[in-house]
């Protein structure tokens, strides 16, 4: 004869329960029960073998603050596990049989201690059980809840009934922390959100709160999973889309790739398509911009150590060259007039607009402020409210694109601009980001429009929200960036681009010449180490294979440390560098100095400059740094090594080193004495200032910004 024990996490109804002993009885068991249960509500024919009865309330009861925090399945485990009559029985049972949504976690954990015994949801379950015993010898633990449950008609009947009757509750009763964090867990709820034979709404609501279960017990890869498997089961288009979007994103915001990024990508653009066809273009942008929010996600591009626009530029593109909703928002819309010539009866009328980011435009405005030929207005449009609305918006951007153009949005972004353009004759718009989208989004009439890519927005979204059509000059701070970026964008070499032009940034290196002390040449250094881009782990290996051959070496980092809120991915670089540098720094051999004003001031003490990015546009800590007679030692950096432009074209030969081996030789070559040191540097700061000063490149701003560009040929290298 068999025991059951029944576990009730709510009081069951009198007649049902009796019906279900009955049954189990009939099928040669003995039958006990556990959990809410009013004595004096049960049938009096009631045929038990044995009872422990517990408040009806116990899965609702909180009496301490770690039970208010608990959801009601294990707050039901909690009552129950304290009771000696019910471990002893659970400890001896053949089946142990959940009556209700609240009482199968209590059975899941009695389960763990009993792997012998069926572990069973619904009465109808658990009489299965006892058939199947007495048919098979005991095999120890066979088919308990969530080793594979039952089997696959059964997980269907039992959790689909699970399902239908009541999600929420399921989900709290099987959501549990270490339901969610064991493999048979997740086993469990694939099999429920797959099974056939579920509607679309109640498929996606159950799949939504298993999520909800998978994050809450720290499972961001089961909470793809569950999405994931939801999805491919949902028959409507846009919703599965939608859910493998979601999934996408939960990935994403652990800081980890997708693992099916392509497959969300894909699914999101082409219901975006077809809404776009029905003319929906609210719609197709909403899902557009889900596509793109996905695909330039910063844990991809920015916050790695690679990136797949990197390693295959048209392969991860090729889905928008495909979109035709992609496509219509990218087509170029021309300008009305050509840009006029810059005036030659008054100074040229200079709008300089960023948002939020002036960093490399300090120089230019003071120059052109006091330029002679020139009057300079400066926009700001994150700090200005009017045009802050309508910058960073990519929705009703996409939107405006898609309905050719006709939307208020675009009614108030002309409104918006049109007196800026109307009193400039040249803007020139830093970063190739949302203002760039935003002032090529209207005509310029005769204005002409200038738009400076730095290097990151190669890796955005927003070189495919830009209607270069209506950029006159796109000026590039390196080759390389120009070749990565009309790799991506094909337009800018054909016949109606704009005109392209490399510009160094502005640099001041005259001001970073300076003295060094003699013991500055075992000094390695970093100006900037807040992105993961920087790759500081790079440099600090080198200062680690430079310390086993001569532990004089030491190393400053100079700037401030990377936010760990921008990304659960830059959190987590963060702290494998803090480990590296842990034991470096209680010895002295590394030390931060932090952010600072006086770069110079820093550079004194530095005798070899480091940069160990894993890509750059042009990197200025460097060049700073170069200008102060520090050696340069530069990383091949690997987003453009072994490409026909790279830091080894940027630089001059024998800058550019492959591996941190590589970098510990020429440290060791170039300082092994003062003179050797000193000499390095000096043809490093003279290389510096006579290619990249300020008083160089202004004259390259100058051509760019007033001479008459059509006496210019195109620069299309």
């Amino acid at each position: 004869m068999s025991d059951v024990l029944l576990v009730a996490g709510v009081a069951p109804q009198p007649g049902i329960l009796a019906t279900a002993v009955r049954r189990l009885r009939e099928s040669g068991a003995r039958v006990h029960l556990v959990g809410a249960v009013d004595p004096d509500e049960l049938a009096e024919d009631l045929q038990l073998d044995g009872l422990c009865a517990l408040p009806a309330d116990i899965a609702k009861d909180t009496p301490t603050r770690v039970a208010a925090r608990q959801v009601p399945g294990e707050r039901v485990w909690s009552r129950i596990r304290r009771e000696p009559w019910a471990r002893e029985h659970a400890r001896s049972a053949d089946v142990l049989v959940a009556l209700d949504a609240h009482a199968i976690y209590t059975v899941w954990r009695f389960a763990q201690r009993n792997r012998a015994a069926d572990a069973r949801y619904g009465i109808q379950a658990a009489v299965q059980a006892l058939v199947e015993r007495k048919g098979r010898p005991s095999t120890g633990p066979l088919r308990r809840l969530t080793n594979g449950i039952p089997s696959t008609t059964a997980v269907k009947q039992s959790v689909n009934r699970l399902i239908n009757a009541a999600p929420r509750a399921a989900v709290n009763a099987v959501t549990a922390r270490p339901i969610m964090r064991s493999k048979a867990g997740t086993q469990l709820w694939l099999t429920a959100v797959k099974a056939p034979k579920v509607p679309d709404s109640l498929r996606t609501k159950v799949g939504h709160q298993v999520a909800k279960g998978m994050a809450w017990a720290d499972r961001p890869d089961g909470e793809a999973l569950i999405l994931t498997a939801t999805a491919s089961k949902l028959r409507k288009p846009t919703a599965r889309a939608r859910i493998l979007g979601e999934a996408a994103s939960r990935e994403l915001k652990a800081g980890m790739p997708p693992r099916d990024l392509a497959g969300a990508v894909n699914a999101l653009l082409k219901v975006a398509d077809q809404r776009h066809r029905a003319d929906e273009n609210a719609a197709a942008a909403d899902l557009l911009n889900r596509a793109m929010t996905l695909a330039f996600d910063r844990v991809l591009h920015i916050d790695q150590l690679t990136s797949p626009l990197a390693e295959d530029p048209e392969g991860f593109i090729a889905p928008f060259r495909r979109s035709l909703a992609a496509t219509t928002v990218a087509s170029p819309r021309g300008r009305r007039q050509p840009a006029a010539p810059p005036p030659t009866d008054r100074p040229l009328r200079l709008l300089i607009a960023t948002s939020a980011n002036d960093n490399f435009l300090k120089l230019i405005r003071s120059y052109y402020d006091a330029h002679p030929r020139v009057e300079v207005r400066f926009v700001d449009l994150a700090a200005n409210a009017a045009l802050k609305s309508v910058t960073w918006a990519s929705k009703p951007m996409l939107e405006h694109r898609l309905s050719a153009d006709t939307t208020p949005y675009g009614e108030k972004a002309e409104e918006r601009l049109r007196p800026y353009l109307d009193w400039a004759d040249t803007v020139f718009v830093d970063w190739c980001v949302a203002p760039a989208a935003l002032f090529t989004m209207v005509d310029p009439g005769t204005t002409r429009v200038i738009v400076r890519l730095h290097s990151y927005e190669a890796l955005s979204r927003w070189p495919y929200m830009v209607d270069f059509s209506r950029i006159d000059d796109l000026v590039f701070v390196a080759d390389h960036i120009k070749d990565l970026t009309t790799t991506l964008v094909p337009y800018l070499k054909g016949p109606d681009g704009p005109r392209m032009h490399v510009l160094d940034n502005a640099m001041n290196l005259r001001g970073f010449q300076i003295d060094k002390p003699a013991d500055a040449r075992f000094q390695l250094g970093m100006v900037g180490i807040s992105q993961v881009a920087k790759d500081p782990r790079w440099a600090i290996q080198v200062l680690r294979l430079l310390r086993e051959r001569d532990d004089r070496y030491r190393m400053l980092l100079v700037g401030g440390d990377m936010n760990p809120d921008v990304s659960v991915a830059s959190r987590e670089y963060l702290e494998a560098f803090n480990r590296d540098v842990r034991e470096l720094e209680a010895t002295g051999a590394v030390r931060r100095l932090g952010a600072t004003d006086d770069v110079p001031k820093m550079l004194s003490d530095i005798g070899v400059i480091i940069s160990s990015s894993v890509r750059e546009g042009c990197h200025c800590g460097l060049m700073e740094g170069a200008a102060s007679g520090a050696v340069p030692v530069v990383r091949d950096w690997p987003f453009f090594a072994g490409k026909p432009n790279s830091a080894r074209t940027l630089y001059p030969e024998g800058w550019v080193i492959g591996s941190p081996e590589e970098a510990v030789e020429r440290i060791l070559r170039t300082t092994a004495t003062e003179e050797a040191w000193r000499t390095t540097g000096r043809e490093a700061s003279t290389y510096a200032l006579r290619e990249w000063d300020w008083s160089v490149v202004q004259h390259h701003f100058d051509r760019l910004l007033l001479d008459d560009p059509r006496s210019e040929s195109r620069r299309r290298e």
